[in-house]
């Protein structure tokens, strides 16, 4: 019994650490999509090149926090939730 808890704590201990981790790179690509973003508009505004700009602001979009963090997220969630049924499917 004692292997089973001290397993679930090292579960409980992973999640918070992914947890903390797409947190902590979230806000750090919302900061770079901002950037990426007012570049792509000056790219779209000032030089005119619309290829460029349209890829920038696509590629601000992706890095955003609607984009590939919310992707990582949600896939956390899943692998969570998977973790969960199997371990109540294998003990149940």
């Amino acid at each position: 019994m004692y292997w089973y808890l001290t397993k679930n704590w090292q579960r409980d201990e992973r999640v918070a650490v992914l947890s903390f981790l797409l947190s902590l790179s979230a806000g750090l690509l919302s900061i770079l999509a901002s950037v990426l973003g007012l570049l792509s508009v000056l790219m779209l505004f000032v030089e005119k090149d619309i290829s460029t700009g349209i890829a920038g602001l696509l590629m601000a979009f992706a890095i955003s926090p609607f984009g590939l963090p919310a992707l990582a997220g949600w896939l956390l969630a899943k692998l969570d939730e998977l973790n969960g049924s199997l371990r109540g499917f294998i003990t149940g």
